[in-house]
Formats: structure tokens, sequence, C-alpha cells
């Protein structure tokens, strides 16, 4: 473990893709960091195993203010340009989108498409309690400056042009790959025939690809390049070399590679100082997809009665580096352990004032925190607190909120006021209309149906009316 300890505490370290070491984390321009996240197409809804990226990223975050750090952070929203195939085949996803909501082929009804999609990502991110970025960097408002990175590399001599686009050489950029140490001749020997003839090389990539859809250029009409849009956003928002740039794994082969040949070749200068990348989860031992169906959105976990922080807690179980595989089961274990942390706190909550956080605990957990982010292991620690009997329970409260502050589990709330905010009825006090309905949701609950428990839940909605599942009963709402 490459972990360390400074006179102030521990350093951080993290892993980085670039080098597949942990390193001693030490930004460009202290005190601030400087971070891109790769965000969404917003084509459709996000599912869970999308959201794990923004956990990880806002665990991250606020790790790096734990150590003092002042954080710019950046996430776009791909609203073009990103084809189905996450490289320079099929249809452009947001064309799809138009197709499946029967919406005209114009810039327009892409736009508005996309604003939806938007929203629904924004505020599935909140309810995770994921902080904001400093700025959510839309692809449509960043034309001019993609532009202006495809002419420069097209005036350097990086790129040659097709019938359908223009497209980066990467043999004239020696160091492609050297995210993930793609063997880019391996890439080239390995090639099936390919459905673009014209480009000089498998892993070329498109900088424009011309479309009768899309914005005027020197090349004329179409959209900058997936990776184009990504750099081009990193240089307005962030500047020309950054500290950290954060996604999932599957964007090292090609997306990240992509960015940082052409950021390199315009600049000649190191693009991102820390790569860092999310494992997947996989839904039932399968692969979470879109195409497969089985993409569960937040909106549905609520409908079954789990809390949003049930999953963030649930993925906080797991390194962000391991794939995890969600079941309902591990949900349900979740879903317990952090009920029982907010019941836990609730009881001692009255006498909770003025407490001191225990700094032994602390200590642990800050080192667990800052050894490449280990949630599990600051979880223990959690559990460690809530178990000792030796401390007050002031001191433990404190001890649970100052830790709060990193995981974003919701400790440090006032249950009072959480519960009157929420507008709580108990179950005697509802009109007998709903009192039937949550006698029908209870049996069918009872029975698994899930698909009737769900069908009742949605008519309890529409009387203005919440539930939410806990250890001691459903707990109703006014919506």
């Amino acid at each position: 473990m490459l972990f360390r300890k400074s006179e102030k505490g521990p350093v951080l370290t993290l892993h980085n893709t670039l080098s597949g070491n942990d390193e001693v984390f030490l930004p460009l321009k202290p005190p601030t960091v400087l971070m891109y996240s790769c965000g969404p197409t917003v084509y459709d809804h996000v599912h869970i195993g999308n959201l794990r990226s923004y956990v990880f990223s806002d665990i991250l975050k606020r790790s790096l203010k734990l150590h003092g750090y002042k954080v710019k952070h950046t996430i776009n929203l791909t609203d073009f340009g990103h084809l189905t195939d996450d490289a320079d085949s099929g249809e452009d996803k947001m064309t799809v989108a138009l197709k499946r909501l029967g919406k005209p082929f114009t810039l327009d009804s892409m736009k508005e498409v996309a604003a939806i999609y938007t929203e629904s990502f924004k505020s599935d991110m909140e309810t995770l309690n994921i902080l904001p970025p400093t700025t959510y960097a839309a692809a449509s408002e960043y034309i001019v400056k993609e532009i202006a990175l495809v002419r420069t590399l097209v005036e350097k001599g990086y790129t040659y042009e097709t019938s359908d686009g223009i497209y980066f050489d990467i043999q004239k950029f020696p160091q492609y790959g050297k995210l993930g140490n793609i063997d880019v001749q391996k890439l080239k020997d390995g090639a099936r025939v390919e459905v673009n003839k014209e480009k000089h090389h498998p892993a070329d990539f498109a900088v424009w690809k011309k479309s009768p859809l899309g914005w005027e250029s020197p090349w004329g009409t179409g959209f900058p390049g997936w990776h184009i849009e990504c750099t081009a956003m990193v240089f307005a928002t962030l500047g020309k070399q950054i500290d950290i740039h954060t996604g999932g794994i599957d964007h090292i082969h090609t997306h990240h590679n992509g960015e940082i040949a052409q950021a390199e070749a315009a600049t000649k200068k190191p693009y991102v100082k820390y790569w860092m990348h999310n494992a997947f989860i996989t839904i039932d031992a399968t692969k979470v997809s879109k195409s497969l169906g089985n993409g569960i959105r937040l909106t549905q976990l609520k409908d079954r009665g789990y809390h949003p922080l049930v999953y963030r807690y649930w993925l906080l179980t797991g390194h962000y580096r391991s794939p995890m595989n969600f079941t309902f089961e591990a949900l349900d274990g979740a879903k317990q352990a952090w009920f029982r942390l907010r019941k836990h706190i609730y009881e001692e909550w009255k006498s909770a004032k003025g407490g001191v956080p225990s700094e032994s605990y602390w200590k642990q957990f800050t080192e667990a925190i800052s050894n490449d982010l280990d949630t599990p292991k600051a979880l223990a620690v959690v559990w460690n607190v809530v178990g000792d009997k030796t401390l007050t329970p002031k001191d433990k409260i404190a001890t649970l909120r100052k830790m709060d502050s990193v995981l974003g589990l919701g400790l440090s709330e006032d249950p009072d006021t959480v519960m009157r905010s929420l507008g709580v009825v108990e179950v005697e006090d509802l009109p007998e209309e709903v009192k039937l309905l949550m006698g029908e949701r209870d049996s069918a609950r009872k029975a698994k149906d899930w698909e009737q428990a769900d069908r009742v839940r949605q008519q309890i909605n529409l009387a203005g009316y919440l539930v939410e599942d806990t250890p001691d009963g459903p707990r109703v709402t006014k919506a």
C-alpha cells in the first residue's frame, strides 16, 4: 500500500489508470483542483449502472475537499455526436431519441429532447445527494470551441478527409493507446473488415462527421466527433491541462485515448495528470444495458420502497474499482443497514448537542478514505463508532456527522426537521380510501407480487400521498 502519513494527517493516494499505480495526489496548481467527469448522453433516462460513476466522482470530490482543496468540476452533457457503437458508425444517439419520440429531425427538436433527459439526470443526481459540479457543459453550447479545435488539428496535419468526415490519424501520434496500454498494432492486425474502408487505420476516429443535420463548418454541415466535444469543453471550462479526469472503464479504450491524442496533438502538453475509472455493476450477473432492457432507474427503486440513499449506501459497500453485482437481496441488506444508522442517530439526537468528534475514529476514517477512496473500510469505521459504548451520545453523533461530510448518506440532517418537512401522516389519520389502498399494497407485498404493489403505490400517489417502507413499517407523507 502506497499510503503515507504526514504531520497534518494522511496523504491522499489515488489509483491512476495512466500509470497503473496508486500515486500520492499532487495537484498542478494547489489549492485548486481541476476535475472533469464524463457525463451522460442525454437521449434517455440514466439507469442505476450509469449513476455509479457520479457517486464515485462525488466521493472523490468530497475527499479532495476534506484535504483542503477547492474543486473546480465540470460534468459534460452530450446532446449530439455520440454514435450508437461508441466509435464512428451507427446512428447518432440523439437521432435515435428523435425517432423513438416521434420528433422531427431538427436541431430544435434535439434540444427539446436533450432538455427532458438533462433534467431527469440532474434530478437523480440531487436525489442521490451528489454535489453539483461547478459547470454542467452541454456539447451544443460549445460548437464554436469544438470547430476551432478541429481546425487546429487539421492545420497541424493530424487529420485527413473522407467522404463522411474528418478523421484523426493515430499513426501521426505515436503515444496513442498509452492509457490502458493499448497495442495499436494488434488493433490493426486483429481488425475485421472495416465498415469505413477510407480510414487509414481501424482506430482512427472522427473529429468531424458530415451530416445533413448539424452545424456549418469549413468541412460541410455536420457535428463534432464525440471525443472532440469533451476535449473542447475541458479546454473551455477548465483549461488546457487538468488534474483529474473520471469516467467508467468502458471509456478507457476508445473515448479517453481519443481525448488524449487530440488534446496533446493540439497543445503539445500533457492533458490529464490523473485518470480515474470506476468498474461496472451487473444486475443478477448480467451487464446493465438499455439495449438489454435491464436498465433499472432510480425512480423504480423508489417505487419499490427504497430510499435513493440506500442505493448510494450499497455502492459504498464496494470499492469503486471493484465490479459489483446488484440484486434486490443485496439492496435489502443495504436498506436495513442504512435505516439502522438513521434510527440510531434519531434515537440519540436529542442528547447529542455540543458533541466533539472522536479523534481516534476520525483518524481511522480519514486513513481509509485517503487510501484510494476505500469506502468499505470507511463504512466499517462508521459501524465501529455506532457500536462503541464508551463514546457519549453527543460525541458519537458529532463523529458520524463529520464522517458523513464525505459519505453523503444524509446522516447530518436533523431527524425531527426532516420528518416535519416530509409531512409524515399516521396511518390512522389517512382518508378511508387511502387506508384501503395501504391494505391492498401490504397484501401484495406479503405475496411478493411486486407489480401489483407498484400499481397500488401509484394509486396512493395519485391520491396525494407517498409511501416509504421502513423497518418499522410503511411511512406515509403528503405529496
